[in-house]
Parts: C-alpha cells; sequence; structure tokens
C-alpha cells in the first residue's frame, strides 16, 4: 500500500518524485534504476530497499496517486448511497469523474497524468493494465451495481459497452486537455475543472441512457 510518510523530504518521496518524472519523460522500460538514484540524490541501493524492485517501485508511484484518488471516490458513493434511496445517474458520475479531473490542478498531479499517457504508448502495457485493474477494482464493485440500478433498462452487455466508452471519454479529457484549447482557440480552458466535469457529466450521462431506437 501507499506510504503516507513519503513525501518529498524523506529518501521514498525524494525516489518516488524522480520515477514519476523519469517515466513520464522517457517511459519505463528506458528508464534505468540507477537514472532514478542519481536524479534523486539516493544510494542505488535505496530502491531496492524501500520498493524491492524498478516493477515494486512502479507499483508504488502509481498507489501514492490512486489509492487517495479511489478512497475520494469511494467516501463519495458511501454519501450518496446514504443519502438517497436511488442514487441520481448525474450524480453517481461526478463522484467518479471529480476526483480524477481534480488531479490536473496540482504539479505533481499534471506529472502523473503525463505519466499515464507516457505508459500507455509504450509497446508492452501490461503491467500497467494490471495497476490499474487493481487499482480499481474495489471501486468498480461499488459503483457498477450502482451504475445498473440507475439505467435499468439498459441491458448489461450494452451498459458495459458504454461505461468502457465513458472511461475513454474521461482519459481523454485528463491527459489531452490542451485539444480543447485548440478546438475552442482558447475560448475554452483546460484548467476548467468545473466547465470540464460538468460537460462531461453531460455528455456520458446522453450516452449511458441511449435513446428508445437502441433498446
Amino acid at each position: 500500500m501507499t506510504d503516507s510518510t513519503a513525501t518529498p523530504e524523506t529518501t521514498k518521496g525524494r525516489i518516488l518524485d524522480a520515477a514519476e518524472e523519469l517515466f513520464a519523460a522517457r517511459g519505463f522500460g528506458a528508464t534505468s534504476t540507477r537514472l532514478v538514484t542519481t536524479t534523486a540524490d539516493v544510494n542505488l541501493a535505496a530502491v531496492n530497499y524501500h520498493f524491492g524492485s524498478k516493477d515494486g517501485l512502479l507499483r508504488a508511484v502509481f498507489e501514492r496517486r490512486l489509492v487517495p484518488l479511489n478512497r475520494v471516490r469511494l467516501e463519495r458513493l458511501t454519501a450518496l448511497e446514504q443519502s438517497h434511496d436511488e442514487v441520481p445517474l448525474a450524480s453517481l458520475l461526478a463522484a467518479f469523474f471529480e476526483p480524477a479531473l481534480r488531479l490536473g490542478e496540482s504539479a505533481s498531479g499534471q506529472r502523473f497524468l503525463r505519466l499515464l499517457g507516457r505508459l500507455h504508448s509504450e509497446p508492452d502495457r501490461s503491467p500497467v493494465r494490471e495497476l490499474f485493474f487493481e487499482q480499481f477494482q474495489e471501486v468498480s464493485a461499488r459503483f457498477m451495481p450502482l451504475l445498473a440500478r440507475a439505467l435499468p433498462d439498459v441491458p448489461r452487455q450494452r451498459l458495459i459497452w458504454r461505461v468502457h466508452f465513458m472511461i475513454g471519454a474521461m482519459a481523454h479529457t485528463m491527459m489531452c486537455s490542451d485539444v480543447i484549447e485548440f478546438l475552442s482557440e482558447g475560448a475554452c480552458r483546460s484548467n476548467d475543472v468545473e466547465a470540464a466535469l460538468r460537460e462531461l457529466v453531460s455528455f456520458v450521462e446522453a450516452g449511458l441512457r441511449g435513446t428508445e431506437e437502441e433498446a
């Protein structure tokens, strides 16, 4: 699990920051453990001591960002369940999207988003997929039943396809935020989280509901 004591001032924190930056800039495969420790200004053995291996370091980089993010999601889902007999679809989507969109509000979060974009472009993405599936398993187990109850008329297979597209829309919004500024010629700002959340929820809600002709 992630270590909340791994601040930038600690050895672990410096290693995590260096790894996140280097993995984002060079890719996981092209970044050596020696380069990470040199950049972090720590002993070469520190990675194995704190993380066990380079793969363990990548896992720790993911956990540092995704464990707190998913904790917020779970807390928001719990609050919605406690305050509604039937959770509104828009509120359910906002609980899933907003913690992720808020990542880009900090420099460290933007660095992690660059890392995600880089790792997803690497030839061997299996370690990344495994880490994602592991981190989102608990959220998925809570989110999907609530989503199915909010959309009782959508067949399960069709709903799963639509969730697949939903995740793609969220990932594109997070990792390709400059596209909105290009398309709008600057009228829409990539750092306007409230607007991004509002439009993403509206778009995905319509897509999840579909049309009567598709039923």
